[in-house]
């Protein structure tokens, strides 16, 4: 009997091509065709006349917002993430297994079901009032995207910059949306006080495989356009070229080119990570996508990981080692110091932060 997966043109607009069960599952189980092509017949038939799959959103009462972190590789102390899941559907995400905390699948349902913190900013307030609180190195939208879809009509993430502007409270971001130009109104000011920085996700400058890489996010042409428009308004603003993927994302110096054309000023890159059940879906994406090639890439992913899929090594992990990473980072080093990328690091200003005033009190400020 051989497994029947689910057509790559029945799922549009979504990464992923099944619900991967998550690790911590006791049960597995697959469809199979008995031979006599009934259920092949069947999927086909009702697949082809399916509609898109719908975004589910699972309001969540959050018992604390700010979250720390003490990983050496990383260069924020502090993240908030309005959201668990994103509607961006990539492929490589690594945050793709947290959903496997909440007993759903990091395929489909990292996707389509998002949980949405509804008391994000009132539980923000209370802790950046705390007697003592001390501001360090914050970043929004780390495990997810805090501009995907969903915040058109949530609005979480702009309540979140609205207590951090009254607050003055430094932060960075990284988004691959456009959405973040919906609130200049807040970053552009915030930036004159030296209090934001904007990194846009630009992994290539190919449409075609940013569809099928990065299904929901936005058009290369159309985050080039936000890099623009951030950098017109003040707001340093930087590229991430993450992740490189060996054999697929091979534009990176016309991607530096093109992000410093628009605006750009900072750089950086990591490799592709493939953290527990992100390498059998990715595997999927690769044979449903582009099976001539699947071999070749992963061979040289592991030739990047020690002959595995994935290292968790932080001395690792983020740039990956051998000669095909040293590869990448000598191609990135070059091509950032012709362009200028990375002359002058972006420092904020932590000391200008106030505590915000809790509810039934007036600030003093």
């Amino acid at each position: 009997m051989s497994e029947v997966r689910v057509p790559v043109e029945a799922i549009k607009g979504r990464g992923a091509a099944s619900r991967l069960p998550h690790r911590f599952e006791k049960e597995e189980r697959l469809d199979v065709d008995d031979g006599w092509g009934t259920l092949a017949d069947r999927l086909a038939e009702g697949l082809a006349q399916a509609a898109p799959m719908p975004t589910e959103v699972i309001w969540e009462d959050a018992k604390s917002i700010i979250s720390s972190n003490d990983s050496p590789d990383i260069y924020f102390d502090r993240s908030i993430n309005p959201y668990r899941g994103c509607e961006h559907g990539c492929i490589y995400c690594y945050a793709r297994p947290t959903h496997s905390y909440l007993n759903l699948s990091p395929g489909l349902d990292f996707e389509t079901r998002i949980i949405a913190k509804r008391n994000i900013a009132a539980v923000l307030r209370s802790e950046l009032s705390k007697k003592g609180y001390q501001p360090r190195g914050l970043a929004l939208g780390t495990a997810t995207d805090c501009y995907q879809p969903v915040e058109r009509d949530l609005r979480l993430t702009r309540s979140v910059i609205e207590l951090l502007h009254e607050s003055r409270h430094a932060f960075s971001m990284v988004t691959k949306s456009s959405g973040v130009e919906r609130d200049l109104d807040l970053l552009a000011p915030m930036a004159a006080q030296n209090l934001v920085a904007v990194y846009v996700t630009l992994t290539t400058l190919d449409p075609e495989l940013t569809r099928k890489l990065e299904p929901r996010a936005a058009a290369p042409h159309r985050r080039l356009r936000t890099i623009r428009t951030l950098a017109e308004h003040g707001i340093p603003v930087g590229v991430s070229l993450a992740p490189q993927i060996p054999f697929l994302t091979e534009d990176m110096e016309q991607v530096l080119e093109a992000a410093w054309e628009a605006g750009a000023r900072s750089a950086f890159y990591h490799v592709l990570r493939l953290p527990w059940e992100v390498s059998p879906l990715f595997r999927q994406w690769l044979e449903q996508h582009y099976p001539q090639r699947s071999a070749r890439i992963m061979a040289r992913v592991q030739d990047m990981r020690g002959g595995k899929d994935y290292d968790s090594s932080f001395a690792t992990r983020m740039k990956g080692a051998g000669p095909w990473a040293e590869l990448i980072a000598q191609r990135f080093l070059k091509a950032s110091r012709r362009l200028g990328f990375n002359r002058d690091r972006v420092e904020l200003d932590l000391g200008a932060f106030r505590p915000p005033a809790v509810a039934g009190q007036t600030s003093l400020f």
